[in-house]
Formats: C-alpha cells, structure tokens, sequence
C-alpha cells in the first residue's frame, strides 16, 4: 500500500502545499512542532535516505535548500531544525523517506504538537508558497 505521503503526492489526500517540483513535494506537517513546520519529501517511495539514488538524494538536497529559505524568510526567523527519522528506532512512523524544516524562535523555549486551525495552516502555506516564489 502507498505511504500517506505517496497519497498526498497523487492527489488522494490533501495537504498545505509549499512548493512542487518534478521529484519533491513540501507541505506543512499536520501536528506541528512549531509554527511553519515543513515535510520535504521526494516523490519516489523509499523507506530510507540511503536507498534514493545518488541524483535523486541530489535533488532533495537543493530542494531543501530551497524550501528552508523559504520558511526562514516566512516566519520570520534565521533559526531551525532539519532533521531525517530514519528507521523507527529513530522515531520514524512514514517509512517514506522525509526531512523536517522546523522552524524556531528566540523566545520559544520548547516545541509543541498544537495543531492550527485549517484556514490558519492555508495562511502560513501561502506566505512560505510567495516567500519561495520570491526566491
């Protein structure tokens, strides 16, 4: 069965689109660990980092680029995490390889799971969407 981000790349299920390429789709993740928290995700289905060939590894890492210069630009803030769960000893639950863009600011002295409203997830989607367009 394809993983919920293969669904979300197809169309089945909808997601707060950031940016699209030919290879990667970013959206923001349902359970934020803080305001503009972002998936970045190739469209190849594999479990693990290591197992995307060279030049899609490639791709993904410019497309992070990309994205993460965006959502600094967004919400504000020079600050963020870019992590990779990989395997479930390390946490990861959508073995579909995936990075993390998390945002943080200066007086955030914890993360939390609170999840924004739907029209409030569409409006920081489109303020990292314009930032990305801005370059």
């Amino acid at each position: 069965m394809a993983s919920i981000f293969t669904q979300i790349i197809d169309g089945e299920l909808p997601a707060h689109k950031v940016y699209e390429s030919e290879r990667e789709l970013a959206f923001l993740d349902i359970h934020p660990y803080s305001e503009g928290h972002t998936l970045v995700v190739p469209k190849l289905e594999v479990a693990s980092f290591e197992e995307l060939p060279p030049d899609a590894a490639q791709s993904l890492v410019v497309t992070l680029q990309k994205v993460a210069r965006g959502v600094q630009q967004a919400m504000g803030t020079p600050h963020y995490n870019l992590s990779c769960n990989n395997g479930s000893a390390a946490g990861q639950v959508v073995f579909h390889v995936h990075f993390h863009i998390i945002p943080r600011y200066e007086h955030q002295s914890k993360l939390s799971r609170d999840k924004p409203g739907d029209d409030e997830m569409e409006r920081i989607a489109a303020r990292i969407r314009d930032a990305i367009a801005a370059g």
